[in-house]
């Protein structure tokens, strides 16, 4: 599989999605929840959608929208349309809902809680196992595992100011990963308790 995962900065991205169907407002509705510039061609735009920001063209357009983007969604029933899109994109990033593995970017099923995000991609073989593995992985992520990513977050702010040497950094965090104090303030949610903890154990280091 040819694929390698990445994140894109989309801040300020500018987006053209053909369609305006399910799967192109859903495609919409993730690129402007994450900062991008959104226009899709098609019959209508969902007032949600409107709201963040959307603007609906027409298809007749096409061409200057795909020469304005960044980034090209393809999400629409008629195949012709699609057919064309996808041959004057040329030199941009495609993402194809139709046929994904003719694009240059996939748009996998991801979820978010706290700061984390987990993306699911099975190479196009089974999207519905896809949103099962999802369910799964989501069952298990507790509160704790995301107050920890703070903590860590912390932690590693502190420590690039005081320890200069990555390898001790690295070593330092695990024994704060395995703190059984900090544990003990991270189950009872004393956030503010275990980061002040973990400033006293740091500044003793220097």
């Amino acid at each position: 599989m040819d694929w390698t995962s990445i994140y894109l900065n989309t801040s300020d991205l500018n987006v053209f999605i053909l369609g305006t169907g399910e799967v192109a407002t859903r495609r919409a509705n993730k690129f402007l929840d994450h900062g991008a510039n959104v226009r899709l061609a098609g019959n209508n735009l969902s007032h949600e959608l409107e709201h963040k920001g959307a603007v609906l063209c027409s298809t007749g357009d096409v061409d200057k929208l795909v020469e304005w983007s960044d980034l090209v969604v393809i999400a629409s029933g008629d195949e012709a349309m699609c057919n064309h899109v996808c041959e004057i994109a040329e030199g941009k990033l495609v993402n194809r809902a139709d046929f994904p593995q003719k694009g240059d970017v996939i748009v996998p099923t991801s979820f978010s809680i706290g700061d984390v995000e987990i993306s699911i991609f099975t190479g196009g073989k089974s999207p519905l196992m896809a949103r099962q593995l999802r369910k799964k992985i989501q069952s298990i992520i507790t509160e704790e595992d995301i107050l920890e990513i703070e903590l860590q977050d912390y932690a590693r702010s502190i420590l690039k100011e005081t320890v200069s040497d990555q390898k001790d950094r690295r070593d330092y965090l695990y024994s704060i990963f395995e703190d059984e104090n900090i544990n003990g303030y991270i189950e009872t949610g004393q956030i503010d308790e275990a980061k002040s903890y973990i400033n006293d154990l740091i500044r003793g280091l220097e």
